[in-house]
């Protein structure tokens, strides 16, 4: 199966959704055909600054929402970008921060979702805000029968924003101003909760050594196997995109009794 080919998408709206979660709501003509449902899955941004031997500097960001379109539009999507202690972190969140509407920017993808399995007894999930926007749009297409946990950890109180899920998950939020440096945070949250009776399906994205503690408890600890467990490290603190997927390739052939991507 070839990847679907690049398209031109164009600015339509910036937003600060809260201290450091900003939006780009992308759409125009470049939007047709543009596969319906794919909120949670992913799109390649190509980033013409920092260009590399004349080729654009490419960066993965989850699909937090997708419209469909309405009478004479194309549809949009809506593309968020955690602020690693409030300022930019790399060069998709300085281009985010400095466009304006009517912009363009080539966009590969989409790419597949990761899911949440909805058919145990107890889901538990666990993500910094690099995965809020995955996290948001896992939990939405939850059915209303769905129990279980979702620890997340935010950078400031005002960052826990809205999220629509079942009455059956507990939304837990924890506040580290500090991204990258307290990595026990989620999976000490994690093995404070009580652990439920019948089938678990856990399902974790977050910085590198945040993912490797929660690993360590899931896998370890608790037991999942491969078809309980998806886990993958968003970033690494103090390393670029390629470091991150060097060190994070090298730890996947040394750990693969999991589901990464």
């Amino acid at each position: 199966m070839t990847n679907p080919l690049p398209r031109s998408l164009a600015v339509l709206r910036a937003q600060r959704v809260s201290p450091s979660l900003h939006q780009i709501t992308l759409g125009g003509k470049g939007m047709r055909g543009f596969p319906v449902d794919q909120a949670g899955g992913y799109v390649k941004l190509m980033l013409s600054s920092g260009k590399l031997l004349g080729k654009p500097t490419m960066r993965t960001y989850t699909i937090h929402d997708q419209r469909a379109p309405v009478g004479g539009d194309f549809g949009e999507i809506d593309i968020q970008f955690a602020l690693h202690g409030g300022n930019a972190a790399g060069p998709a969140t300085s281009w985010a921060l400095s466009v304006k509407e009517g912009d363009t920017i080539r966009v590969g993808g989409p790419g597949p979702a990761k899911p949440f399995a909805s058919d145990r007894d107890h889901l538990m999930v666990a993500g910094d805000m690099s995965a809020l926007p995955a996290i948001a749009a896992n939990l939405r297409s939850l059915p209303d029968t769905v129990k279980g946990i979702a620890v997340i950890e935010i950078q400031h109180e005002e960052d826990a924003v809205e999220l629509a899920a079942p009455d059956g998950i507990t939304i837990e939020w924890i506040v580290n101003d500090q991204p990258g440096l307290r990595p026990e945070l989620l999976s000490d949250a994690l093995r404070a909760a009580q652990r439920p009776n019948g089938s678990v399906y856990a399902w974790v994205a977050c910085e590198f050594a945040g993912m490797r503690a929660c690993r360590a408890f899931l896998r370890d600890e608790m037991g999942l196997g491969p078809r309980d467990l998806y886990i993958s490290s968003y970033w690494k603190h103090g390393f670029d995109e390629g470091q991150h997927k060097k060190i994070k390739r090298q730890d996947a052939q040394s750990a693969p009794a999991v589901q990464t991507a």
